[in-house]
């Protein structure tokens, strides 16, 4: 069995960022859960429908891995990233590592992982890796998932080979601290917040940023039509929305955090107020959550049309958050 030394196996609530604070742990940097998704600029949305889905969906993030090469680049680390098409080298590229006693992360598809109880496909399921022997491997997914776990070699080949949406080429990551000092995290905030904003704010297509907020507004009274079971989906699509690695309200939970952890560094009204409109939207988004799960239990229309009036404040309360939090 090889084991990389000194891991602290701490399951957060995202998976990428449970990932990214086994690594940089291991380097000596610990940063908590809303520093790592917001210095990573993590929060967006999306509006995603197409004739080949079966139901809509919402997300609240940036695209897989985009937060890694994000925070990566805001904090000057080194991070290599390996990706193949051979499944010999894909574990060539992970075991390396492992016996030269660094952990790995990879990116894979959490339907094939044996630990997990719902069998989903997700290609953007993101791990870390710190050891194995010749049936399994060690890993560290999120708190929900039980934090540190084992997976089946094999099991863990397919997640890393699956093809479909989100998915990568066995990727696989390690990071680095930077050899010289680089300027301290904390002076990293602002950027970071003003890129979310000016990606959010900017975004190129209508269902994504606040635009995408106010097209789920229209779209969702009518889930109940679009939905082949509303009884499954919707509740489905509630339960995704807070529990499946968001750390609640569609990330803004872990938004709004983040930001109350900048506004005790940095003094500023416009980080104060965008603060206070994301602990506002947490709020909202949670309503929104439930109301979609309660119109799938009942099949009662209204209660999307409620959720859509809320949609509908979210873009404006949202809109006018980043471009204050622009301003930093």
């Amino acid at each position: 069995m090889t084991i990389v030394k000194d891991i602290e196996a701490r399951g957060l609530h995202h998976c990428e960022t449970t990932a990214l604070g086994v690594l940089l742990r291991h380097e000596g940097l610990d940063l908590s859960e809303p520093l790592l998704f917001g210095l990573g600029s993590g929060l967006s949305f999306v509006y995603w429908d197409g004739k080949s889905m079966p139901f809509p969906f919402l997300g609240g993030r940036v695209k897989p891995f985009e937060l890694t090469r994000n925070l990566a680049a805001r904090l000057g680390l080194t991070l290599t990233v390996k990706e193949t098409a051979s499944p010999r080298k894909a574990w060539e590229n992970v075991a390396a590592p492992i016996d030269a006693g660094r952990p790995v992360g990879l990116q894979l598809d959490s339907y094939h992982l044996d630990y997990f109880s719902t069998k989903v496909h997700f290609g953007g399921h993101v791990v870390a890796m710190y050891g194995y022997d010749e049936q399994d491997v060690h890993l560290v997914d999120t708190g929900q998932q039980g934090g540190a776990v084992r997976t089946s070699r094999a099991g863990l080949a397919r997640a890393r080979a699956e093809r479909g949406p989100m998915t990568a080429r066995h990727r696989s990551f390690t990071i680095a601290l930077p050899p010289h000092p680089a300027p301290p995290w904390q002076e990293q905030l602002a950027g970071a917040i003003r890129d979310c904003a000016d990606a959010f704010l900017a975004a190129p297509i209508a269902n994504l940023g606040h635009r995408g907020i106010a097209k789920a507004a229209e779209q969702v009274p009518r889930w109940l039509l679009r939905a082949d079971d509303p009884a499954r989906d919707l509740p489905r699509a509630a339960l995704l929305m807070e529990q499946a690695g968001t750390g609640g309200a569609l990330f803004r939970v872990l938004y709004r955090d983040f930001l109350g952890e900048c506004a005790g560094l940095i003094d500023d009204g416009n980080l104060r107020a965008g603060h206070r409109l994301y602990a506002e939207a947490a709020v909202l988004w949670t309503d929104v959550s439930t109301l979609i799960a309660k119109a799938g239990e009942s099949g009662d229309a209204a209660h999307l049309e409620q959720a859509g009036a809320i949609l509908r404040d979210l873009s404006r309360i949202e809109e006018d958050a980043m471009r204050r939090l622009r301003l930093l």
